[in-house]
């Protein structure tokens, strides 16, 4: 039959298509372990892909990455000091501002949340009147800011106006 090989016939007809005679065993040796690692190339293959789904798919469903921060200190700052900025890639956790121990004349410091745009004005986001951390040396008060996307942002204290600041500890979260 033209085009149909039993299975006992595949070496014969494939040694007699490439010209070889069936009784020579050294060529059907070269045949079978070609044969044999592309079967095995075929099981790596998939072992591969197997893994890759695997790594992909725990990787889909791990915890999130902790948040980044950064800690520093305000001396005598005046009103519409702005801070460091930072690269906040979006997230679900925000920006958390957290200041302890303050001390000024007022006994409110203001602190809002502008993002960084390119060639027109940031985009500032809702104050946070910060009163608990001038209670005492280790009193705090925290804003939190929902996601607004990647991006650098920054903070800036008493942009209205007030008086001059100082922070023992602050920590940004993002």
């Amino acid at each position: 039959m033209a085009g149909h090989v039993l299975p006992g016939e595949k070496g014969a007809l494939l040694s007699r298509t490439l010209g070889f005679d069936s009784r020579n065993e050294s060529e059907v040796t070269v045949i079978s372990f070609n044969a044999r690692l592309g079967a095995l190339r075929t099981s790596v293959r998939r072992i591969a892909v197997v893994l890759f789904s695997a790594i992909t798919v725990v990787g889909i469903f791990s915890a999130p990455a902790q948040a980044a921060s950064w800690s520093s200190s305000l001396s005598g700052v005046a009103p519409g000091y702005e801070s460091r900025q930072w690269y906040a890639p979006s997230s679900s956790t925000g920006t958390k501002i957290t200041f302890t121990g303050c001390t000024g004349f007022n006994s409110v410091v203001n602190v809002t949340l502008y993002k960084a745009v390119t060639a027109l004005p940031d985009t500032g986001y809702v104050r946070a009147a910060f009163t608990q951390c001038f209670t005492g040396s280790s009193s705090t008060s925290t804003g939190n800011w929902s996601d607004h996307g990647a991006g650098d942002y920054y903070f800036v204290v008493n942009d209205g106006g007030g008086a001059s600041v100082s922070v023992r500890s602050l920590t940004v979260t993002y």
